[in-house]
């Protein structure tokens, strides 16, 4: 990647909760100060994510590292496993037939398997990559004999693992952004104390926090639903089976975030113009995809996406000189003519303006511009 690139994402949401906060109950999240909106930009990674899961099929080089209930210390072991690099040495310890057909019925966890050689004879083998943690965890509600869970732990005991090396672990690190997308594009902390450690990676493409243009403001919904989850809890309504719930969302807001791509930790991770063009897609996609009770189709849409392609690596200008050149006029500053707050992105869309002009007027969607100074504005939607 030759170039440095800087870009201004506009999105709305009606009628929706773009990001709720756990720890507020779910509510919408707000700056308390001064109570515009926020989304994260770990929400809007996640979406990305989420798009490449369905588009690519997590497949190499575009899977995903940060997938849904995904075990993330697998990841590590399969990457060492690629590179022929051996993190430990199995252990093995003989057995007898009924100790054989006794661990056969009790559903082994992964790492620990059994086997039986040419000279019928058995053996319990536990893998060098092996999670011991999580077989200990395993032991505690297994049903095993005191006796089978000590063959066990005396087998992990005997058990030699090996960390690797300060170059393995760089060759590791390199494994995994040449098979993950988010590690290359969002880079990823893979040091992890129950796997192998494949280092650290800086990505580079970063966002900011999404803020809300207007404070916003969060509407609370009582709903119902028609069942209960106990027969306790129908036996309480007399066969009624209610129960009460809450819904919030927001009537509407326009969200500006800002991104920022650096062609040189690009370089280290591999991030090239092939994952640029799909981290662009998802973002003007991702939304179309990722429809829910809280969010429903349509309630979130992509409003624009303005990028600045610098003629260099180093880059032409600073970011912060350029996302100033496009403003937004808030209702705040300037109250409506009607004396409404905005409930659509018409309302908005006069306001937005790039050098003191209005913005569809300086550019249109799918229109490149050069503004001089070896820097070009993209505008994708």
């Amino acid at each position: 990647m030759n170039n440095r690139y800087d870009f201004i994402y506009l999105f709305d949401t009606k009628d929706a909760n773009p990001n709720g906060d756990p720890d507020a109950g779910n509510l919408p999240r707000v700056d308390a100060e001064t109570g515009h909106g926020l989304i994260t930009d770990v929400c809007l990674k996640r979406k990305v994510r989420n798009f490449v899961t369905i588009t690519r099929n997590l497949e190499s080089p575009f899977s995903i590292y940060v997938a849904e209930a995904s075990v993330l210390g697998d990841a590590h072991i399969k990457a060492f496993a690629k590179l022929g690099i051996s993190l430990g040495e199995d252990a093995k310890q003989a057995i007898e037939e009924d100790v054989h057909e006794t661990l056969s019925d009790a559903s082994l966890p992964d790492g620990l398997r059994l086997d039986e050689d040419d000279d019928d004879k058995h053996w319990l083998i536990l893998e060098g990559t092996a999670d011991k943690k999580a077989i200990k965890e395993w032991l505690k509600g297994s049903e095993l004999s005191k006796s089978h869970k000590k063959l066990i732990t005396d087998l992990m005991k005997s058990a030699k693992g090996r960390k690797p090396t300060r170059e393995e672990t760089l060759n590791g690190r390199e494994q995994m952004c040449r098979d993950f997308y988010d590690v290359r594009t969002f880079g990823a902390v893979m040091s992890l104390k129950s796997a192998p450690n494949c280092g650290q990676v800086r990505g580079p493409v970063q966002l900011s926090f999404s803020r809300s243009i207007d404070p916003i403001v969060s509407c609370e919904h009582s709903i119902t639903r028609m069942a209960v989850a106990t027969q306790k809890e129908a036996d309480k309504q007399s066969g009624d089976n209610r129960t009460m719930g809450r819904k919030f969302t927001i009537p509407y807001a326009l969200y500006r975030t800002h991104g920022f791509i650096n062609p040189y930790l690009a370089d280290q991770t591999g991030f090239d113009d092939t994952d640029l063009e799909l981290f662009f897609t998802a973002l003007e996609q991702a939304f179309q995809f990722d429809a829910s009770a809280a969010r429903p189709a349509g309630s979130m849409s992509p409003r624009a996406l303005l990028v600045f392609k610098h003629d260099s690596k180093l880059g032409n200008a600073p970011s912060h000189t350029l996302f100033e050149r496009v403003k937004l006029t808030s209702f705040e500053k300037e109250p409506a003519a009607d004396g409404k707050p905005p409930r659509e992105f018409g309302d908005y869309a006069p306001r937005i303006t790039i050098d003191g002009g209005p913005l569809d007027e300086f550019i249109k969607p799918g229109e490149s511009k050069d503004l001089g100074g070896g820097i070009t504005l993209l505008r994708r939607i």
